[in-house]
């Protein structure tokens, strides 16, 4: 049986920059308005994550803006560390104390894709969300139409924990949804 080991909520409103060899992570602002805002213009994109909002570049400075201020969350860009250029943006969301758990996201713009730096920074926010934190359980939802994304999931330690079958509609087909997750004890013994 796992103990529980409070969560960080501190560490959450202070907003890190991680880095990896490919891939740098930096807190959300102002100045990514506007590659945030063509990300959420890409049909792919909103195909593989399901979004079906169509955004204003206002609502997204509003977001973009407001995203350091945000102590319940943490929104971080992924840049390359040589040139800075935005390459997406992953987030964990709906944190839960009691539980210690949490929901993560990652979008990468389409030229980003295919090249292991989804993997890379989901790694960095497992590592910063299991060791500094100090969360249980991180998990996630993704479609069964995007394999890319499920693969490079389960490189970085999540494990699929179940199905939702025909649970998304895209385009007048269903598709199922599957539910992935990693456990801080596991992750940690399988990345020291």
């Amino acid at each position: 049986m796992t103990t529980h080991t409070p969560v960080d909520l501190a560490a959450l409103a202070d907003k890190p920059t991680l880095h990896g060899p490919t891939v740098r992570l930096v807190p959300m602002e102002a100045r990514h308005t506007d590659p945030m805002w063509e990300l959420c213009h890409d049909e792919e994109t909103n195909r593989l994550t399901g979004t079906r909002t169509a955004f204003t570049r206002d609502q997204i400075q509003r977001w973009c803006t407001t995203r350091p201020d945000q102590t319940d969350r943490l929104d971080l860009v992924i840049e390359d560390p040589a040139t800075g250029r935005f390459l997406g943006e992953t987030a964990l969301t709906d944190v839960d104390p009691d539980n210690a758990s949490a929901s993560y996201r990652i979008a990468l713009t389409p030229d980003s894709t295919g090249r292991g730096l989804g993997t890379e920074t989901t790694v960095l926010v497992l590592r910063h969300a299991f060791e500094t934190i100090r969360l249980h359980r991180v998990h996630l939802e993704v479609f069964d139409h995007n394999e890319r994304a499920a693969h490079a999931y389960r490189k970085a330690g999540f494990t699929i924990e179940g199905r939702a079958r025909q649970a998304h509609q895209w385009n007048g087909r269903y598709h199922d949804v599957l539910h992935m997750a990693a456990l801080r004890e596991e992750w940690l013994r399988a990345h020291r």
